[in-house]
């Protein structure tokens, strides 16, 4: 059985727009830009205290959003080691150093995908600090 052409992952946070979760095409798998948004819209690495002032952890937020990378790829019958390129979007190029950390917890220079991370103005929601997408090979 081949697989599905676009997958929406049931029980996952669901896309904000006209979009699946991935697309195949051919041997490539391409994962939407993804965050650390959970089922119920909250947001794993964002917190507010009882004033309304928020916390950010990068390195929470990306181990999420690759965790929520590789369960995605899975529903496709990927895995991590399969991603051959990966795009981030970081709203503060400060976070680069946290980020890079919990990034090496899943993927190496030697075997990892190739990469581009890029500063960005915004999200979609102010809590969330990183968004990723990826492309992974999988015939």
């Amino acid at each position: 059985m081949s697989a599905p052409t676009t997958v929406i992952m049931p029980g996952r946070a669901k896309p904000r727009g006209a979009y699946p979760h991935l697309r195949r095409a051919g041997p490539f798998l391409f994962v939407s830009g993804t965050s650390s948004r959970r089922s119920d819209n909250t947001i794993a690495g964002a917190s507010a205290d009882a004033m309304g002032t928020a916390q950010f952890d990068i390195r929470e937020q990306t181990r999420a959003v690759i965790e929520n990378i590789r369960d995605i790829l899975a529903a496709a019958g990927a895995e991590l080691k399969d991603v051959v390129e990966i795009s981030t979007y970081l709203v503060d190029m400060a976070d680069f150093a946290g980020y890079n950390e919990a990034y090496a917890e899943y993927f190496s220079a030697e075997t990892g995908p190739a990469r581009t991370t890029v500063a960005v103005h915004q999200l979609p929601h102010p809590h969330l600090r990183i968004e990723i997408k990826a492309v992974a090979y999988k015939p």
